[in-house]
Formats: C-alpha cells, sequence, structure tokens
C-alpha cells in the first residue's frame, strides 16, 4: 500500500510548495492578475495554481520509482508541459477562444498518436463490447477529451470547485483501478498523483482563495481526467457518471447560448454554480453540495454494471434538468 500513499504524500507536499512560493513571488512582485468573466474571483489572485499541479505531477512521476514511463505516459505527460505553455500564455494574455480549442484538439490527436486510444466500450443494453475502428477511434479521443477539458474549464468558476470535483474524481479512478476487473497498479498511481495535487491545490484555493487554477490549471485537470478515464481499462461510462453534473451543465449552458442566439464559445455566468450563488448561497456551500453529488454518483459508478450506470445516468439527468429548470426560474424572478 506504501507504493500508493507515498505518490500521493509526494504531490501534496510538492503542490503546496510550489503553490506558496508562486504566492509569496506574486506579492513580491506585486502581480496584476487579468480579469475574466469566467471566474468570479477579481483581484490580484494568481492565475498561476495550474503551474504549481502540473510541475509537481510531473515531478512526481518522475521521482515514483514504481512507474515505467512508456509510451503512452510520455505522451501524457509531454501534453501536460504542452499545457503548462499554453495555459500560461492565456493566464497573461486571454487568448481567441478559437486558438483555445485548435489547442485541445491539436493536443487530444498527439496523445492519440502517443497511443492514448478508446477501441472499445462496454454494451449499455447487455453484456460485451463494442469495438470501435482506427479512425472513430481517434475521433472518440478526440471528441472526449475536449469536451471534457471544456467542461472542466467551465466548471472553474468559483474557489474550491473544480479543485474538488478533480480530487473525487481522480480517487474514484484510483479505487477503480484496484477493481478485479481492471487492476492496473500503474494506473493507481498516477490517479494518486492526480489526488495530491488536487489536494494540494485546494488548500490555497478553497474560499477564499489566494491562488485559482487559472486556463493552466482547469485544463490540466480536464485533460487528466479524460485521459485516466481511457487508460483505467476505457471506464468512459464510469468517467461520465462522476463528472455528470459538470458535464450537464456543461450541455445546458450550450443549449441556453443557442436558444439566446449567443455564441456557444462567449463565457458569460450562467452556469449552475453563478447562479446557486445569485439565489443567496455561500460559495462554500455550492463546493460542498457539488462535492456531495459527485461523491454520490462516484459511489454509484463504483457498484454497478454497464446497465446500472445507464440507468443512474438516464435518472440523474432527469433530476438534473428539471433542478436547473427550477433554479432558471427562480434566479429569474429574484
Amino acid at each position: 500500500m506504501i507504493k500508493y500513499v507515498f505518490p500521493f504524500i509526494i504531490a501534496f507536499l510538492l503542490t503546496t510548495v510550489l503553490a506558496a512560493t508562486l504566492i509569496y513571488l506574486g506579492k513580491k512582485i506585486n502581480w496584476k492578475a487579468r480579469n475574466s468573466l469566467h471566474h468570479i474571483k477579481k483581484g490580484n489572485v494568481l492565475r498561476l495554481g495550474g503551474v504549481a499541479m502540473i510541475l509537481a505531477f510531473n515531478l512526481t512521476l518522475l521521482l515514483d520509482k514504481n512507474l515505467i514511463i512508456e509510451k503512452g505516459l510520455m505522451g501524457v505527460m509531454l501534453a501536460t508541459g504542452a499545457i503548462l505553455i499554453f495555459g500560461f500564455w492565456d493566464d497573461i494574455k486571454e487568448l481567441s477562444w478559437k486558438k483555445q480549442l485548435a489547442f485541445q484538439i491539436l493536443l487530444a490527436f498527439f496523445v492519440a498518436l502517443m497511443g492514448v486510444r478508446i477501441y472499445y466500450f462496454a454494451n449499455p443494453y447487455g453484456t460485451g463490447l463494442i469495438s470501435l475502428g482506427v479512425v472513430a477511434s481517434f475521433l472518440a479521443v478526440i471528441f472526449w477529451i475536449v469536451i471534457v477539458m471544456n467542461a472542466m474549464n467551465w466548471l472553474d468558476g468559483i474557489d474550491g470547485l473544480s479543485g474538488g470535483v478533480t480530487l473525487i474524481g481522480a480517487l474514484s479512478i484510483f479505487f477503480l483501478s484496484l477493481k478485479p476487473e481492471v487492476y492496473q497498479p500503474p494506473m493507481a498511481i498516477i490517479s494518486l498523483c492526480l489526488a495530491g495535487v488536487s489536494l494540494g491545490f485546494l488548500a490555497f484555493n478553497f474560499y477564499p482563495s489566494k491562488i485559482i487554477a487559472g486556463t493552466t490549471g482547469s485544463m490540466f485537470m480536464g485533460f487528466l481526467l479524460a485521459v485516466l478515464a481511457i487508460f483505467a481499462g476505457t471506464k468512459i461510462a464510469t468517467a461520465i457518471l462522476i463528472l455528470a453534473l459538470p458535464l450537464i451543465d456543461f450541455l445546458w449552458v450550450i443549449q441556453e447560448r443557442i436558444r439566446n442566439k449567443k455564441s456557444i464559445f462567449k463565457p458569460d455566468q450562467k452556469h449552475l454554480h453563478y447562479k446557486l450563488l445569485e439565489l443567496g448561497w455561500s460559495q462554500k456551500k455550492v463546493d460542498i453540495c457539488f462535492y456531495l453529488v459527485t461523491l454520490f454518483i462516484a459511489i454509484i459508478a463504483l457498484n454497478t454494471r454497464a446497465m446500472g450506470k445507464s440507468l443512474t445516468l438516464i435518472v440523474f439527468s432527469l433530476a438534473a434538468v428539471i433542478f436547473l429548470v427550477w433554479v432558471n426560474k427562480k434566479t429569474k424572478t429574484t
């Protein structure tokens, strides 16, 4: 068990040290953070949480003697390095949605070339697997990674939200990796590294935050959750359930923007967490609500098979849509 606990602790400690150092340096140089309509936090709070997370994550992987850096993992590590560079650029000077989308697609295509592929997935309506051809597997990886990266990016609107959901997601993938039908110790180690950096980031990001993830961090968290779901026996259905709340909110906001004849890429504050704030919820209350829902769904996802996951997703999606409709009506009358 120590081989799992050790990387978690190292990742956590490295993240806290790096984040604290960045906060200290930011104050020393009087860092002027750019404001963003996407995040409620204004002022000079550093948008460099992702820098600390990516550096800590990769250092932990390199220090771990139980991991072999094979082609697929090397591709993931190189991709996180690209996220660090591109995300830092965006965190300094906001880039257009076209550049961000193009980068995400290229990133997903790169890791697919490096062997991160969706070759099959469980039949949601019965037994057995549904196989994908070469072209379909490439397209599935690109679609999956881009969707999750954007869902997590949009979730990063208030303090502690994206980091907490990522922590629960990473721990869920850890337990999934140790199930007998999956049993992938390397994936368990990598997912605990992500859990460690998420917890280390949360130590400074939970309300009131001293540092936020920024584009670097939100892209990193979404990218790794998407990739780890593929590595862990292509458990896409499990990951969809674990991330059901941010994914449903992501789709809901897109349909709202289309219905209102607005660009689906233009940032606004129409997401569920913003609307709950409008109803008078505190940021801590919103965080805890998202954490509990994600944890509850994760427990179900880890203890049901394909059919059970499908039924759970349908029931939860209907409940979420009803709740979103209610919240929309309440916010329009307040």
